[in-house]
């Protein structure tokens, strides 16, 4: 991009970043609004905008406005719910004695643990009352430009190894608004900032108080560079040409680039049921920290192929860099499932809110303190549950696949008791998490995780009381369990193999009333009755 355009931009970006900030206080000063408040106070802010800007302009203000607020009210109510579970789990184990158990309640385990979770208590509880007090008065915690950024040059400048020019460079990248929203039926999408896919031009509209800046009729301007989009970009001609489109620019000083991003919404269509697609294969996913393990099944429930691992390492990297990473696996498994025929991909609906909301108060059969307990704590933060259903989601309605959710309840467990010996036997690169994905897509089939076998002398009428063949045998005492073999049915006449055994018959009872007992061995019955109740 030319310096022109670099200034024309950044001009404009300000401006806008300006009144952006201007619209956010003051919607942050109202608080929190019902449905016809929230209307209200965007009617009347937009107006005031407009006068300033564009009506277009004040639109995408107001409500990116609305949704930080929106967003901010989520984080705060989200902040208090988990500081009630950690204080309840606090108090909970404080009315036990240190050391002791009451119930399923455990105490701490020495008086020190227990004076320090005592002082915790009071810290929470503070912390409480003030997310409280905000929640009521609606005041939320807002910052134009980022938090980490806005901490980094007061206290972590030389850390993030930035120089005050650097870091203010980055400030003023950040806080500029250059986001047009889609407009339907209007020409290439929306007539503030319009991409044409044949000439690759981009014009952007100017607002009154800098039309002094316009190369083109009607206060716009048009930027001298070509632009393109290397990433789908027939689709974005495709819609720019057909449908409203919402593009943002943005700046990276660090790169010292200018880039352009187009979205829009896809119409709403109605999803396949779960008959029409346990007609045909699915790909089961196991996420775990480090890696995806996945398997293709049939529509029968027996895997298909070898087991599939995709490594996914995002500890310590950065969260652009962490997204890449995600995205590339999941078009891994994309490019898997459309290549086996699959119309479907199972997930576990597993997201980990309870052990994040409860954090380290967290007590039960996960390490919850010491080494151990920090460990567990960094490998559920280290899954990307949430993130991992929300881009696969995104993507798989992009390549024509629908997500399956199920309940991960014991697939780890039944995958490596009933499955994981067969998968050892297909490839030797075959673990128990490979066993828990298919347990988790024979779930998703509407299919029983557990592997069962017809017994030899059941008939087919008894079909519903087949027996299940142990997977797990005994070799007596000291010695370790081992896997039992498959049963091998012989060959030959069903008809006994012999007589059965000669069972002798029991003697019959010998039925000898006893005699009255009173006149000759007692002294006879007593004089009166007492009622003695049967509890005592």
């Amino acid at each position: 991009m030319s310096d022109t355009d670099g200034e024309v931009l950044v001009a404009l970006g300000t401006y806008l970043g300006s009144l952006a900030s201007k619209d956010l206080a003051e919607r942050c000063r109202q608080g929190r609004l019902d449905t016809k408040g929230k209307a209200d106070s965007r009617r009347e802010r937009k107006r005031s905008l407009t006068a300033a800007s564009s009506s277009r302009w004040a639109g995408a203000i107001t409500r990116t406005s609305e949704d930080a607020f929106e967003l901010a009210m989520r984080n705060l109510v989200a902040e208090r719910r988990s500081l009630q579970a950690r204080i309840i789990q606090i108090r909970r184990r404080l009315s036990v004695p240190a050391g002791g158990r009451r119930g399923r309640a455990r105490g701490y385990a020495t008086q020190a643990e227990r004076f320090q979770k005592q002082r915790r208590l009071q810290v929470l509880e503070h912390r409480l009352a003030e997310a409280e007090a905000r929640f009521d008065a609606g005041r939320v915690s807002i910052c134009r430009g980022g938090k980490a950024l806005a901490k980094a040059r007061r206290h972590h400048l030389d850390a993030a190894e930035l120089t005050v020019d650097t870091w203010r460079e980055r400030w003023r990248a950040k806080r500029l608004f250059l986001t047009a929203d889609g407009e339907k039926d209007q020409r290439l999408g929306n007539l503030t900032i319009r991409w044409h896919p044949d000439g690759h031009w981009v014009e952007i509209a100017l607002p009154q108080g800098l039309a002094h800046l316009a190369n083109r009729p009607h206060a716009r301007y048009r930027l001298s560079c070509p632009v393109a989009f290397s990433y789908r970009g027939d689709e974005v001609a495709a819609q720019a040409m057909t449908g409203a489109v919402r593009y943002d620019i943005a700046f990276l000083p660090e790169k010292g680039r200018w880039y352009l991003d187009a979205s829009w919404t896809y119409p709403v269509q109605e999803p396949p049921t779960l008959d029409q697609l346990r007609e045909h294969g699915v790909l089961a996913v196991d996420v775990n920290a480090d890696h995806l393990a996945a398997m293709v099944l049939d529509p029968s429930g027996n895997p298909v192929g070898r087991p599939l691992r995709f490594p996914l390492s995002l500890a310590g990297l950065p969260a652009t860099t962490r997204d890449g990473h995600l995205r590339q696996a999941i078009s891994d498994l994309l490019g898997i499932a459309t290549a086996d025929g699959c119309r479907a991909i199972v997930i576990e609906d597993l997201d980990f809110a309870e052990a994040r909301e409860v954090g380290r108060e967290r007590a039960g059969n996960r390490p919850s303190r010491g080494k151990r307990g920090r460990g567990f704590r960094r490998l559920v933060a280290g899954i990307p549950t949430a993130t991992f259903r929300q881009l696969l989601v995104q993507m798989a309605t992009n390549a024509g696949l629908v997500v399956i959710g199920v309940d991960p309840a014991y697939t780890s467990e039944w995958g490596a008791e009933h499955w994981l010996r067969s998968l050892q036997e297909i490839s030797v690169d075959a673990t128990g998490h490979h066993a828990a994905a298919l347990a988790i897509g024979r779930r998703g089939l509407g299919q029983r995780a557990r592997q069962r076998t017809r017994c030899d002398s059941t008939p087919a009428a008894h079909g519903e009381e087949r027996a299940t063949r142990p997977v797990v045998r005994s070799r007596g005492a000291g010695q370790p369990a081992v896997l039992s073999e498959q049963r091998i049915r012989e060959t030959g006449t069903r008809g006994a193999r012999g007589q059965p055994h000669l069972r002798q018959k029991t003697r019959r009872a010998e039925r000898r009333f006893p005699v009255d007992q009173v006149a000759q061995d007692r002294s006879g019955p007593p004089a009166r009755w007492d009622l003695v109740p049967l509890s005592v």
